[in-house]
């Protein structure tokens, strides 16, 4: 797409309004309903969270390779 700057200030406003347009459509839920989903769905996945269970160090591909001297 082109960049803001190379759009003049009726192009902006169009893609705007196609903005607002597309999220109008969408479906609205009370938060009440979607947190409570929501903290469900993290519960149910957090057997396999790396975050909340860890990484073994041998599986671990951000390890460190080797330690660094200073000489």
């Amino acid at each position: 797409g082109k960049m803001a700057r190379d759009m003049s200030d009726k192009d902006i406003l169009k893609m705007e309004i196609e903005q607002l347009q597309k999220e109008a459509k969408n479906t609205r839920e009370p938060v009440s309903k979607t947190a409570k989903e929501l903290c469900e769905y993290v519960e149910a996945q957090s057997a396999e969270d790396p975050l909340i269970k860890g990484v073994p160090e041998d599986k671990n591909p951000f390890k460190e390779k080797g330690g660094c001297t200073i000489t």
